[in-house]
């Protein structure tokens, strides 16, 4: 009977979860559908190349990373909060709320900043995130065209910092409240600086990361070992990876080759073949 609650009880969160990645998907639709169709950096038909490998992944990630993350991350912050001494994992418990928030979205990004760029330099982490560099055409929904490989693996390192400096912590009172504020946030920002706007923030790309500066990452040409930064160029800017023009990128994607459905984009970059392992090694020269 208790087996049976349980299972009951998972399907109804399975089902409320995708009641509420419909309705952030159709938030996410009325805020940036109209902004893309009048300051789009390119016009663009509403059901462009992609559209529908973009919708597949946006539900594959807003509902399968649940999953994938939350074993590790456990892991990780249980073994870090047994093995690092309490002076460094409790330094951060002191401080309000607000100050650990700012705390964390800096050492947070530093992580997400090296996975990142690590998934560009090592060849097994670059064939998951091909998929992401796959799409020709830019918008908000890219974000979340993600191996979910690539996107749990991002994820960790961000998260593993939290909880190494205390910023997080698997005990007290809220424990998942700093890592779920800092992934919603990065989350939200990532929709924003996906999008087909051509929007520039001035002094402000300095500081905040704008569609220009990631779309420069997107760009087909040499310059995508550039703007690793979800959120932060200061990231950029120290490890020498800065990189922001006046004009716009004039094409997306990349030269590695990367199956045009979702299914095919799932799956392909599990299957060690020679040909993979051939694509990974070439990247520095040809699809970076």
């Amino acid at each position: 009977m208790q087996s049976l609650l349980a299972s009951h009880q998972h399907i109804a969160g399975l089902l409320l979860q995708a009641v509420r990645t419909c309705v952030w998907l159709a938030i996410l639709v009325a805020v940036f559908a109209p902004l893309e169709h009048f300051f789009a950096v390119r016009p663009a038909k509403t059901f462009h190349k992609g559209w529908a490998t973009n919708l597949g992944w946006y539900f594959v990630n807003s509902l399968v990373p649940i999953f994938l993350l939350g074993p590790p991350v456990a892991l990780i912050a249980v073994i870090i909060h047994a093995v690092l001494p309490a002076s460094l994992t409790g330094a951060a418990a002191s401080l309000p709320l607000w100050a650990r928030m700012i705390a964390a979205m800096v050492v947070g990004e530093i992580g997400f900043y090296w996975g990142h760029r690590w998934s560009h330099e090592i060849p097994l982490l670059w064939r998951f995130h091909a998929v992401h560099h796959s799409a020709e055409h830019i918008n908000f929904l890219v974000n979340t065209r993600a191996h979910p490989v690539d996107m749990v693996f991002t994820r960790l390192c961000g998260l593993t910092l939290l909880y190494a400096t205390g910023l997080a912590s698997p005990v007290g009172p809220n424990p998942t409240l700093i890592p779920a504020l800092v992934l919603l946030i990065g989350a939200l920002w990532s929709f924003f600086i996906h999008a087909n706007l051509r929007w520039r923030l001035g002094p402000l790309e300095e500081v905040l990361s704008s569609p220009a500066f990631h779309h420069w990452h997107h760009t087909r040409d040499d310059h995508r070992d550039h703007n690793y930064s979800a959120m932060l160029p200061v990231m950029d800017r120290v490890f020498g990876t800065f990189y922001l023009p006046r004009e716009w990128p004039e094409a997306y994607g990349t030269d590695t080759p990367v199956p045009d459905g979702l299914i095919g984009q799932l799956l392909d970059p599990l299957a060690p073949s020679l040909k993979a392992r051939d694509v990974g090694r070439g990247i520095s020269s040809s699809t970076r």
